[in-house]
């Protein structure tokens, strides 16, 4: 494996994308790192961070996640991402119900090139909503946190502040957003997953001290954990990291047999192949979905008065049995509707038989489609029951074993099936690459075996 990331610089081309991706994924982390003007920093950096280190770190714990620590330091790119992937989300749910749609996304490369367009104008109407949404909260911190903690605002014009924060904090979404689509087209991997890759792992050196701190002596006492404890978390990152990719990769293989058609002379198809049912169909929405539906109801109960809304909100934190119940159930229900949205037998079935092609012992058309439905509805139990298991880990960890959650999200949750799925898919391609050029892969032994 090692030769073969060797082999990488080796090959010219693949040498230059991999050096443009970490030049523009370095500009990402730039964006993340430059200030909000108007916006006192250093106070706002420490509630965040104070609220992300609890059990879940609530919306903005989720938010400071996916843009690399931007909303902690409150810069120009502190909405990261999301909202290009929400609108990617939401434009994507709407082809599957809205005629228009579902044609524009038949027509190849010239429709898909029309839905980003459309994705595009779609990512700044949410960031100028979010931005807006985030100057306000800022200015009544009491909102944002749940409790008065003074003032964060140096400005003392409102509206100025306001129009000021909308327009850099969407500038920032879209620059990164361009830097993304860059990526994707001249250098390596999904350029926007990779950058919320990079966000994700840029917590990582802040998770190795906290997780030294749990091992050292505690003033005129012992250490909280010993080094048996050390040793189960190394395993236990293993087995969930190994679980992960193993999930993360495995499909169901339907076989699919072509008929043999004559024309003129010759004779076409009559070859054997199959359909690969990914078991994790869904990969990472459901969680998403859950944990920012999951996010409203505790805020909503606050603001009612009375002592039962109170105690009812307390028992929708990230750590109470009622939240990881509903949420659970949430990831099994989302699971499943992301597939019924997505996957559609019937016209996968109708493509086949347009094809010449059959499930081996089930009739064309119909009973295909319903073969499939009943297929896929059966290996989506495992992939979501998976889904389930990952996404209370951390949660479980910190809870139970007293382990601090930045240490915990990292042995679950979003963070890890975002990494292991971005990963493998940026490895795939550099594969790719490399046997192309007759250089062996990362799963082989990694020697040259002809030309550059």
């Amino acid at each position: 494996m090692l030769s073969a990331f060797i082999n990488s610089f080796k090959v010219e081309e693949l040498r230059k994308r991999l050096l443009f991706t970490f030049g523009v994924v370095f500009v990402c982390r730039l964006v993340s790192i430059v200030p909000t003007p108007g916006v006192d920093a250093t106070q706002l950096q420490a509630l965040v961070q104070n609220i992300s280190n609890q059990v879940g770190g609530g919306i903005l714990g989720l938010v400071d996640l996916f843009s690399g620590g931007a909303m902690s330091n409150c810069a120009i790119g502190a909405l990261g991402i999301m909202p290009y992937i929400s609108a990617s989300i939401i434009l994507q749910l709407m082809t599957a119900v809205t005629p228009a749609l579902e044609r524009l996304a038949r027509e190849g490369d010239v429709g898909r090139q029309k839905i980003t367009q459309y994705t595009r104008y779609l990512t700044v109407v949410i960031c100028i909503i979010q931005g807006y949404a985030m100057a306000v909260a800022l200015q009544n911190p009491s909102y944002l946190f749940g409790r008065d903690l003074g003032t964060i605002v140096n400005m003392d014009y409102v509206w100025g502040f306001r129009i000021l924060t909308v327009i850099t904090m969407t500038t920032g979404t879209v620059i990164m957003m361009w830097l993304g689509e860059q990526i994707t087209q001249s250098g390596v991997g999904n350029g926007i997953s990779l950058i919320i890759t990079v966000n994700i792992i840029s917590r990582l050196p802040g998770a190795v001290q906290a997780m030294i701190r749990m091992f050292r002596p505690m003033a005129g006492g012992e250490a909280q954990f010993s080094v048996f404890h050390l040793v189960g978390l190394l395993l236990m990152m293993f087995l969930v990291v190994a679980g992960t990719v193993a999930v993360t990769q495995a499909t169901r293989k339907i076989p699919i047999q072509y008929a043999k058609r004559v024309i003129g002379r010759k004779i076409y198809g009559g070859q054997s192949t199959y359909m690969p049912l990914r078991v994790n169909y869904s990969g990472v929405m459901p969680i998403i979905f859950a944990s920012a539906i999951l996010m409203f109801p505790q805020k909503i109960l606050q603001m009612l008065p009375g002592e039962f809304f109170q105690n009812l909100a307390a028992s929708f934190a990230m750590d109470r049995g009622l939240y990881m119940t509903l949420y659970a159930l949430m990831i099994l229900f989302f699971s499943y509707f992301w597939v019924a949205t997505v996957f559609n037998p019937v016209q996968i079935a109708d493509d086949l038989k347009k094809a010449g092609g059959y499930v081996p012992g089930i009739r064309p058309g119909t009973s295909t489609a319903e073969f499939l439905d009943r297929t896929m509805t059966r290996i989506t139990l495992a992939g979501a029951m998976f889904l389930t298991i990952i996404a209370v880990i951390p949660t479980i960890m910190a809870r139970q074993f007293n382990i601090p959650w930045i240490v915990a999200s990292f042995f679950g949750g979003t963070s890890l099936l975002i990494i292991v799925g971005v990963m493998l898919d940026t490895m795939r391609q550099v594969e790719s690459h490399l046997i192309m050029r007759h250089y062996d892969g990362f799963l082989k032994k990694g020697h040259l075996r002809g030309r550059r």
